[in-house]
C-alpha cells in the first residue's frame, strides 16, 4: 500500500456507496484500527500485515488505508445475500487469523476490529459516528466550506430576523383570520427530519381543520415517491384536499403558511435556502439515493425546486434538483434563489 492509498480507498468507498444507493445491494466496511501500535510497529510489518489482509479477502474486495498509518480498511463489495451476522463473523474471524500470523497475542489485543454495513449503519436514526464512516467526502467538503457555512448562517440569522420584524403585522393578521375562520390553534406543529436526520418541530400557519386525517397525505406521498401520483395536467401536487380550510387554501396558494418557519431558521433548524424537510413517514419510503437530500444539506424555506417547477415536477426530479443544489451550493446560488422566490410566489405558478 502506497502513500496515496487513503485517497484511493476513500474514492472507492464513495463509489461503492453510490452504487449501493442506486442498486439497493448492501456492502460491508471492516476497519482495523492499529491504535498505539501504529507508532511502534515497523513500516515493513505494517506493510506485510496489509498485504496479508488483502490476500485473505476476495478479488472483488478493496483493501487500503482508511486513515493513513493508523486504520486499515476493507470494502466488502458484495455480500451475496449473506445475513449480516454471518458475513461479519466470517470476515472478522479471517482477519484475526491473519493478525495472528504477523503479530503477538499482546499486540493483537491492542487492535480494534469493527464491521459496518451500508445502508443499515448509515441510517439517520443511528449513531452519527457510524454514518459518517461512509461519507468521507462530506468531511472533506465540510473542511473546505467553513467560509460558506459561516456566510450562509449569517444570512439566515439576518434574513430571518428582518423577515420576522417586517412581517409581524402580517403575522398578527393571519393569526386573527385563522381564529375567525376555523377552530383550533393558529400555529401547526409537525415533526420533520433535518440535516443528518435530526428531528425537529417545523412551524406553519394552520391551513387544515383540527384533527384531520394524516393518512390522506401519507397515501398521496407514498404514491408520489413511487411515481404513481399525477393529476393528468402535468402537476404532482395534492389538490382539493378535504382537510384544508377555505382560508387555509389561500395561505397555501400564496405560501404564507410557511412564514413561521423563519423562527426555525433563526433557531438554526432550517436555512433560508435548502431542500424541504422530510416527514418521517415520507423518509421511510425513500430509495437510498433519495436520502442524500436529507443527509447532505440543512432544509430550507425555499430552494431550487420551489423556483424551478414546484408541483410540476415528479418526486425523483425534485430530488435531483436538491442534489444539484447540494453539489453546486454557493452564496451566489442562494442569493439567486432568494431573489427568484418572491416572483414565483406572486405568479402562483405550480402552487395549490
Amino acid at each position: 500500500m502506497g502513500p496515496n492509498d487513503e485517497t484511493f480507498f476513500k474514492q472507492m468507498l464513495c463509489l461503492e456507496r453510490r452504487r449501493c444507493e442506486r442498486t439497493g445491494l448492501p456492502f460491508g466496511l471492516m476497519l482495523v484500527e492499529l491504535g498505539p501500535l501504529s507508532k511502534t510497529l515497523a513500516p515493513t510489518i505494517v506493510e506485510s500485515l496489509g498485504k496479508k489482509i488483502d490476500d485473505s479477502m476476495r478479488e472483488t474486495d478493496i483493501t487500503g488505508w482508511y486513515e493513513q498509518h493508523t486504520t486499515l480498511g476493507v470494502i466488502c463489495t458484495t455480500l451475496n445475500g449473506s445475513p449480516r451476522e454471518a458475513a461479519e463473523s466470517a470476515i472478522l474471524c479471517r482477519t484475526r487469523q491473519v493478525l495472528s500470523l504477523v503479530l503477538s497475542s499482546v499486540q493483537i489485543e491492542k487492535i480494534r476490529l469493527s464491521f459496518y454495513l451500508f445502508p443499515e449503519d448509515a441510517s439517520p436514526a443511528g449513531p452519527r459516528a457510524n454514518r459518517d464512516l461512509f461519507y468521507p467526502d462530506r468531511e472533506k467538503l465540510r473542511s473546505n466550506e467553513r467560509t460558506f457555512v459561516l456566510i450562509k448562517r449569517t444570512m439566515d440569522i439576518l434574513g430571518s430576523l428582518l423577515a420576522l420584524v417586517l412581517l409581524s403585522p402580517l403575522f398578527l393578521m393571519i393569526v386573527a383570520l385563522i381564529k375567525l375562520t376555523s377552530r383550533g390553534p393558529a400555529i401547526f406543529r409537525q415533526k420533520r427530519l433535518g440535516q443528518y436526520g435530526r428531528e425537529f418541530t417545523v412551524l406553519k400557519f394552520r391551513s387544515m381543520h383540527v384533527d384531520s386525517d394524516a393518512r390522506i397525505h401519507q397515501q398521496y406521498t407514498e404514491n408520489l415517491i413511487s411515481g404513481k401520483a399525477g393529476n393528468g395536467d402535468g402537476s404532482y401536487k395534492m389538490t382539493k384536499d378535504p382537510r384544508v380550510t377555505r382560508f387555509g387554501n389561500l395561505l397555501r396558494i400564496t405560501s404564507m403558511d410557511e412564514l413561521p418557519q423563519f423562527i426555525n431558521v433563526l433557531k438554526g433548524e432550517m436555512s433560508l435556502v435548502g431542500p424541504r424537510p422530510a416527514i418521517n413517514y415520507e423518509f421511510e419510503k425513500y430509495s437510498l439515493w433519495h436520502r442524500r437530500r436529507i443527509l447532505e444539506a440543512k432544509p430550507g424555506i425555499t430552494g431550487i425546486w420551489q423556483v424551478n417547477g414546484r408541483s410540476r415536477t415528479t418526486f425523483d426530479e425534485m430530488v435531483r434538483m436538491d442534489l444539484q443544489y447540494i453539489n453546486k451550493k454557493s452564496v451566489w446560488l442562494d442569493l439567486k434563489i432568494l431573489l427568484k422566490t418572491p416572483l414565483v410566489v406572486l405568479s402562483g405558478d405550480g402552487a395549490y
